[in-house]
């Protein structure tokens, strides 16, 4: 019997499932499009359906399926295989790697976790009523597995090693956490928020305080641990992943309140930070999706502030951001339970994060001197984030408008603005990585003869033809350190290639594709007579120089029979197609 991962492969083509994450178009026998794990402008990222592979000229990304959603979701090969498996329709074998299993284990620990926390809920009247009171249904309580941990100090861990969970376990979780000699719950007294991966399964936890004793922080997460890295997760991104990508936009909200009563308004494209700082990783998960986002935040001072770290990196990352204010006394959360309708409205009027920094300027300061100075701290440094000059000199010319200063004067201030290097922007930085990594690949350039050799061995090998005497052809004729390194980065750009040979030589046969071999077996030849003719001649001018007549005398005999050789090469390419 086929394994899970045969059968999933047998049931989904690998154009299907990239094809639904991102748009792609034909490109001969295969498909192109622009890459998701890097900016770019022009589409460099070939799939392959015949391979079952995908690769990406620019940032040399490849794999297949599952690589593909591994890197697209964020997540672990495990967590790709559940999310195709779910779709293909197919059963999972239990996997046996010892590692695997470590994983899985701490997996079937939170899950075992996150329901004996929904089962306390239900039987803790003021917790329950507490949610229910934020507006907060049964059914999103459910569905989001929502719980309760009581204010003991080992509750949680008493039920996970009655399930033959060991304390080692438990910590490795983050569950519980040791001080000195002694180990105890990282949880108590507080409602516990489950934080899922892409693929649905519980990695980690937010818990709020229920009752504040004045001491300890209002909501606390998980730490860090082998399942969960709070720079990489959104709360409630499985959830909104489909919706996003339905709506070509995401939504974000600061907590999970907001979150849980954004999807249960209907607002199912929305992910929550958790109150972690957002991160270029979050902002990357998105983009993938969608370049456009909605930010919506607190309409207090510290949650403005909180927010603009978030709103430079969505910007530099080239991101559409647009910006949605509550009104004041009001949380997400707070506007939807009173009327959706309203916070409807807040989302349908968000204006674009810079006329959102401005507006807000102009309405808080109308002495036009004080108002430029705080545009030129606050406003400027967005605008040099934007992309390209026409958007920047639109912004440009609105200032000089609104404060009556000439623009030349702006644009002086424009050019001295000074980033953080996390805000550059990180598209001309892979791009430049890309040109110097081509530069550098001499051998595997487009045109070369090497090259094209390579790529056409690709296509013959997928074809099972014996190549074994057109390699040794090429052995004879370039050096044995050379054809190593051939053959080396032959193997290392064999998906590369393969993608190239399906662009330029699919409508060649094999018997065409034989004998375009052996026109470049004829011209590498060449090509290596002309090399050594090159050299020959330096050397022949510097024997003259220093009068050494039998060096002149043994180069002058070489010269002649590569000059015959050029000649009878040259007969044989202008007869080549006339066979």
């Amino acid at each position: 019997m086929a394994s899970s991962v045969e059968q999933i492969k047998e049931r989904l083509k690998i154009e299907d499932v990239i094809g639904s994450y991102i748009k792609v178009e034909k490109a001969g026998n295969n498909l192109k499009a622009k890459c998701p794990f890097h900016n770019e402008k022009t589409p460099s990222f070939f799939i392959s359906p015949d391979r079952g592979s995908y690769y990406c000229f620019g940032c040399g990304a490849k794999g297949d399926i599952f690589t593909f959603v591994q890197e697209f979701e964020g997540i672990d090969f495990l967590g790709s295989l559940k999310i195709l498996a779910d779709r293909a329709g197919v059963t999972l074998e239990k996997f046996s790697n010892k590692t695997t299993d470590k994983k899985e284990r701490l997996y079937q620990l939170l899950e075992v976790t996150a329901k004996f926390l929904s089962s306390n809920l239900q039987s803790e009247e003021i917790p329950l009523s507490y949610l229910k009171k934020r507006g907060l249904s049964d059914e999103t309580i459910k569905n989001w597995k929502v719980g309760y941990v009581r204010d003991e100090w080992r509750s949680i861990s008493d039920h996970l090693k009655s399930k033959g969970f060991t304390d080692e376990e438990i910590e490795r979780a983050g569950i519980s956490k040791t001080e000195g000699k002694n180990t105890y719950d990282r949880f108590r007294g507080r409602i516990m928020f489950p934080i899922f991966d892409s693929a649905g399964r519980v990695i980690a936890f937010s818990g709020r305080i229920l009752h504040d004793d004045g001491q300890s922080a209002k909501y606390l997460n998980s730490p860090q641990t082998e399942l969960f890295d709070k720079s990489k997760v959104l709360y409630g991104y499985d959830r909104a992943k489909q919706s996003i990508r339905k709506f070509d936009f995401s939504i974000l909200v600061e907590g999970q309140m907001d979150l849980l009563m954004a999807h249960q308004a209907g607002f199912t494209n929305a992910v929550a930070s958790s109150g972690t700082a957002l991160t270029s990783d979050h902002l990357a998960l998105l983009k993938r999706i969608s370049n456009k986002i909605i930010m919506s935040f607190d309409s207090d001072n510290a949650g403005a502030k909180a927010a603009e770290r978030g709103w430079a990196l969505a910007l530099s990352g080239g991101m559409d951001v647009k910006i949605a204010e509550i009104p004041k006394g009001f949380d997400p959360a707070d506007l939807i339970l009173q009327d959706k309708e309203k916070f409807k409205d807040v989302i349908k009027n968000s204006i674009f994060l810079i006329d959102f920094l401005l507006n807000r300027a102009e309405a808080e300061i109308k002495d036009k001197k004080k108002l430029w100075q705080i545009i030129k701290t606050n406003v400027l440094p967005y605008i040099y984030l934007l992309d390209g000059n026409t958007e920047r000199s639109r912004y440009v010319k609105k200032i000089s408008d609104l404060i009556d200063i000439k623009e030349d004067f702006i644009w002086d201030d424009l050019k001295k603005v000074k980033l953080d290097e996390e805000l550059k922007p990180k598209s001309e930085t892979t791009e430049n990585k890309a040109i110097e990594n081509q530069m550098n690949q001499e051998v595997l350039k487009r045109g070369s003869i090497e090259k094209s050799l390579a790529v056409i061995l690709s296509k013959l090998e997928g074809e099972k033809i014996n190549v074994s005497d057109i390699r040794e052809k090429i052995k004879n004729i370039i050096t044995d350190e050379r054809y190593t390194k051939f053959e080396n980065e032959y193997k290392e750009k064999i998906d590369e290639l393969a993608f190239e040979a399906g662009e330029y030589y699919e409508k060649l046969d094999t018997a065409k594709l034989l004998i375009e071999t052996e026109y470049l077996v004829l011209s590498l030849r060449e090509e290596y007579f002309k090399k050594e003719l090159e050299k020959l001649l330096t050397n022949l001018k510097l024997a003259e120089k220093e009068k050494r007549e039998e060096m002149i005398s043994s180069i002058s005999i070489r010269l002649k029979e590569i000059m015959q050789k050029l000649s009878e090469i040259k007969k044989e390419k202008n007869n080549f197609y006339k066979k």
